[in-house]
């Protein structure tokens, strides 16, 4: 498998004076992902948790809807110079009855660290139809605990604190207890790799999570949850315009710039207790 970490030797200058030294970077390797041998999507990532971030990805695009509806996945081809297998190419085999995802026209799934929808040529093609509906979640959770939650992120990042150079999403209960936690250069693909995780937890729709980013909320990672029938996002930092539309069409509550004991509530604050009013 692929390193999480990469040492690079660093020419470091300050106000102190300058110093050469060794320094870790998040390590940053393609993955394509192939669908019964054929070629879907080609994604910049952090290494692990690839068959989750699969799964992850496939829920997102509609694919799949339970842990079931794969048979196999695998890695396969993909060598480097010393014949070794670099683990840079999934193979996913679906279950028989389960429809392969539509690769046709306006549908380009190259993605990069920072877009996980760059070439798709029009909103309506990313607007997914999802079969769960966020709509009827009941998840409610205190502006209490909300507030814990960045902290209690930032501790579980290891890698992060290591190189400060990546992105995290986390699954979390009314409680507050962050059930899952993963870590990569990108962030949708920090998001597909929790709910893969879920999905091959048996949890989707996962109306009793709630999903924390530690950037912020675009229209993809809105779209992202709504697919597995999450009905609250919070982000660290802001969200877009679009994320707050797609969010108020699909019933849930999107809050934004989750510091400390502030926060912004942009849709769906009946879902948030302790509030005046």
């Amino acid at each position: 498998m692929g390193r999480l970490t990469v040492r690079r030797p660093v020419r470091r200058i300050s106000a102190d004076g300058e110093r050469r030294r060794p320094d870790s970077l998040a390590a940053e390797e393609p993955l394509e992902l192939r669908v019964g041998g054929r070629s879907l999507a080609v994604t910049m990532r952090t290494p692990g948790h690839d068959v989750e971030l699969a799964h992850g990805f496939l829920l997102s695009e509609g694919v799949l809807g339970a842990r079931e509806d794969i048979a196999v996945a695998r890695y396969c081809d993909g060598v480097d110079d010393r014949g070794r297998n670099t683990y840079n190419v999934l193979d996913v085999t679906l279950a028989e009855g389960v429809s392969p995802p539509d690769t046709g026209v306006e549908r380009n799934f190259y993605t990069t660290s920072s877009c996980g929808v760059c070439g798709k040529a029009a909103l309506d093609a990313v607007k997914l139809r999802s079969r769960f509906s966020p709509a009827s979640s009941a998840f409610t959770v205190s502006t209490e605990v909300l507030a814990h939650l960045p902290d209690a992120l930032r501790e579980q990042q290891k890698v992060f604190s290591a190189t400060g150079g990546l992105h995290a999403a986390a699954l979390f209960t009314a409680d507050g207890e962050l059930a899952v936690v993963r870590e990569d250069v990108g962030r949708h693909n920090a998001v597909d790799k929790v709910l893969g995780w879920a999905l091959q937890a048996g949890r989707i729709p996962a109306p009793d999570l709630g999903l924390l980013v530690s950037g912020r909320a675009s229209f993809e990672l809105v779209q992202k949850a709504a697919m597995a029938g999450i009905g609250l996002l919070a982000a660290v930092s802001a969200p877009s315009s679009l994320a707050v539309e797609l969010a108020e069409e699909n019933s849930m509550t999107l809050i934004g710039f989750l510091r400390g004991d502030s926060m912004n509530v942009y849709t769906g604050d009946r879902r948030l207790l302790g509030l005046s009013g």
